[in-house]
Order: C-alpha cells, then sequence, then structure tokens
C-alpha cells in the first residue's frame, strides 16, 4: 500500500463515519410521520448526537496523540457500525434511537479529530502540503453528503424504510475496518504525558491568529448547513405537498456536493500568493448565503432556497479547509488532533443556530431573524478581514508550523 493508498485508506473510513453520522438527517421526517415520534422527541435523537459527539472531538484527539492513531479510529469506525445496527433493529423503541444516535456522534468526533490528524500525517511526503487536509475534509464532506442522499431515497422508496438505510451503512462500514488495521501507525504509544486540558490549549504564538481568522469562521461551517437544510426546508414545508422528504433530502445532497465541488479552490486560494484570502472569501460567500436567506423567508420560494443551499455550501466547503490548514498551521506534532478537536467542536456549535432561531421565533419573524443572521455574517466578515490584513508577528513568524503552502 503506497503512502497515497494509506491515506486515502484512512479517508474512507472518515467517509463511513460521516456516512453514518448524517444518514439520520433526512430521515427526520420519517420518524415523526411512520414512527409516530413527537416534534420534542425527534429534536432529542438529534441533541444525543451532540452529546456523543462532544467528547468524541474533544477527547479522542488527546488520546490519538498518547496512544497512536490507528487504535483510536478503528476503534471510531467500529462504534458507527455498532450505532447503525442498534438503530436498525431498536427502532421500535425511542431508548435505542438515543443510544444510537449517541455512539453515532462518538463515530463522527473521532473520525473528525483522528481521522483528519491522521491524513495529514500519512499525507506528508505529498509535493502539496495542503494535501492532507483537503483530502480529510472532501472524503468527510461526501460521506455527510451521500450518507443524507441514499437514506433518503431508501427511506421515500425502499422497502423497510427504518432499518435499510442502516444496514446499506454497516455493509458500507465492514471493508474500511479490516483495511484500516494494515495503514501503518503516524504516532508512536507514549502513555500518559500530562493533562488532556494542555492538548487542547492554542500555543500562546498562534491565538492571535486563531482568534481572528478560525474563530469568527469555524461556526458557520455547520451554521450554514442548518440554516440550509434545517430552517429552509421549514419555512417553504407548506409549498411542498408531499415531496418533503425528497426535498430535505435534496437540499442536503446539494448543500454538501457544492462543499466537496468547490473545496480545491480553497487550496488554491490558500497557495496563491498575493490573492485574496480564503477565509475572507469563505465568509463573503457565506454572507450572501445568509442574505439569500432573508429574503426568502419573506418570498418562501422553494427553488430560491435551492439556491441558497448552493450558495451556502459554497461559502461551507471553502471555510472547511481554510479552518483545517490554519489549525494544522498552528498546531505542533504533540497536540494537532487536540486542536483539530477543538477546531471541529467549534464548527458543530454552529448547528445550534436553528435552535436559537425557533426558540426566539415566537417573538420575531424569521424574515428579522434571518436578516439578523447576515448582520452578524457581516460582522464576522469584518473580524477575518481585520486578522487576514494583521502583520504576522515575529513570534508566529519564526514558530516551527508543520504546513507550509
Amino acid at each position: 500500500m503506497t503512502g497515497a493508498g494509506r491515506a486515502r485508506t484512512v479517508a474512507g473510513a472518515m467517509f463511513v463515519c460521516g456516512w453514518g453520522g448524517n444518514q439520520f438527517t433526512p430521515l427526520l421526517l420519517m420518524y415523526r410521520r411512520v414512527g409516530g415520534y413527537s416534534v420534542l422527541s425527534v429534536d432529542a435523537f438529534l441533541g444525543a448526537y451532540v452529546v456523543g459527539l462532544i467528547p468524541g472531538l474533544l477527547l479522542a484527539g488527546p488520546l490519538s496523540d498518547r496512544w497512536g492513531r490507528r487504535r483510536v479510529m478503528v476503534a471510531g469506525t467500529a462504534v458507527s457500525a455498532v450505532a447503525s445496527a442498534v438503530l436498525a433493529f431498536g427502532a421500535d423503541g425511542p431508548l435505542p434511537i438515543y443510544a444510537g444516535r449517541l455512539l453515532t456522534g462518538v463515530a463522527v468526533g473521532i473520525a473528525m479529530s483522528v481521522g483528519s490528524s491522521w491524513v495529514k500525517e500519512l499525507s506528508a511526503g505529498a509535493a502539496d502540503p495542503a494535501t492532507g487536509a483537503r483530502l480529510a475534509s472532501l472524503w468527510l464532506t461526501a460521506g455527510f453528503g451521500l450518507g443524507a442522499g441514499v437514506a433518503g431515497v431508501l427511506a421515500q422508496w425502499g422497502p423497510w424504510p427504518m432499518v435499510l438505510p442502516y444496514v446499506v451503512h454497516v455493509a458500507l462500514t465492514l471493508p474500511a475496518l479490516a483495511l484500516l488495521p494494515r495503514v501503518p501507525e503516524t504516532r508512536a504509544a507514549e502513555g500518559p504525558r500530562g493533562s488532556l486540558l494542555g492538548d487542547l490549549r492554542v500555543p500562546a504564538y498562534g491565538r492571535s491568529r486563531f482568534r481572528l481568522l478560525v474563530l469568527p469562521m469555524a461556526p458557520w461551517v455547520f451554521g450554514a448547513a442548518g440554516l440550509a437544510y434545517a430552517v429552509m426546508p421549514q419555512l417553504v414545508d407548506d409549498r411542498l405537498g408531499p415531496w418533503g422528504l425528497v426535498y430535505a433530502t435534496a437540499l442536503t445532497v446539494l448543500y454538501l456536493g457544492t462543499g466537496v465541488a468547490v473545496q480545491p479552490l480553497a487550496k488554491r486560494l490558500d497557495r496563491a500568493a498575493g490573492g485574496p484570502n480564503p477565509g475572507v472569501v469563505a465568509m463573503a460567500v457565506l454572507l450572501a448565503g445568509a442574505v439569500v436567506c432573508a429574503v426568502d423567508a419573506e418570498l418562501r420560494s422553494p427553488w430560491l432556497a435551492l439556491a441558497a443551499a448552493v450558495v451556502l455550501g459554497a461559502g461551507y466547503g471553502v471555510a472547511l479547509v481554510t479552518g483545517l490548514l490554519e489549525v494544522q498551521r498552528i498546531a505542533s506534532a504533540d497536540d494537532l488532533a487536540g486542536l483539530t478537536g477543538v477546531y471541529y467542536t467549534l464548527t458543530y456549535a454552529g448547528f445550534l443556530l436553528p435552535t436559537v432561531l425557533a426558540l426566539i421565533s415566537s417573538w420575531v419573524s424569521y424574515p428579522v431573524l434571518l436578516t439578523a443572521v447576515a448582520v452578524i455574517a457581516a460582522g464576522c466578515l469584518a473580524v477575518v478581514s481585520a486578522g487576514a490584513r494583521r502583520r504576522v508577528s515575529r513570534a508566529e513568524a519564526e514558530a516551527p508550523v508543520p504546513v507550509r503552502v
């Protein structure tokens, strides 16, 4: 197995974990209509995913820094398969669904923090230093998109809609589990070496860069996803008739598919000397998508919502890769996985946006709320632009960074 093949094997494991994580999204309507679960129960299923995701993101990375990438990533991929098995054969009651969603969150957290770090290290000899970050984000995004798309189609037209999507995912996961043990370890097991919290701290020389370029952009990665395939389908639902499930699936796939398509652009922007800063480009596109959402909150056009998904997906693709590259520049070899987990935790904070908007919507209309979201996006764009113009300090310039583009 070549070096590129090893990196793709790990990226493939990230793909199946991402598939398992997002296959549930278009099935929410099915659980309400077919399973008879209330809106509150379905929202709680999503919450169980986040409960598992956060420790997966924050703890798996530092643990893999101590004990090696391979054993943690193999465990995470196995947990992903177990989660789908629980969801497939435990749909008659809510408790197995809660358990399955929690395990799914753990698996996705491990894939994002440990998998991204392992792919980056396996790609260290590539001619392009950005190869690892782009490969990890590309395969993860593809898993998110195809998982949602296939699950939505199977639930709409296939037999056993509450079982078959999960069985397909288990079947996809088994080859990844068979191949992962053949990939060489890149992080020798060291055992305990200080606190886990220490591995989650941003190094002093990179804190300013992190605050100005990563922090204001990260929540928009999945905040945009919440707008595209949680808020917008709700706003146009009364105009969809019996096609609500297919439409929600289409928005999810369109958003993530656009994200996959534009990720090579993010790499080129990062490499271009004297060109626009990729973080600024990402936030500008995300701001444009938020404006389209605000307009459609008034018009409630399903077609304009599709356009919003495309624009937001483009911003997502550039922002995800750009954030990963910035974290890889800031992190040392000893805290790469930990800081990658911190970054992904910040991105997933954006998924709280639909819930926050739903809570406030009892008092404020969605056109006003989404206009406010666009104003906040404009403020984040201003911060990222200021960070891009800021001169790098001597300490930052002389600090060793693992990625130079």
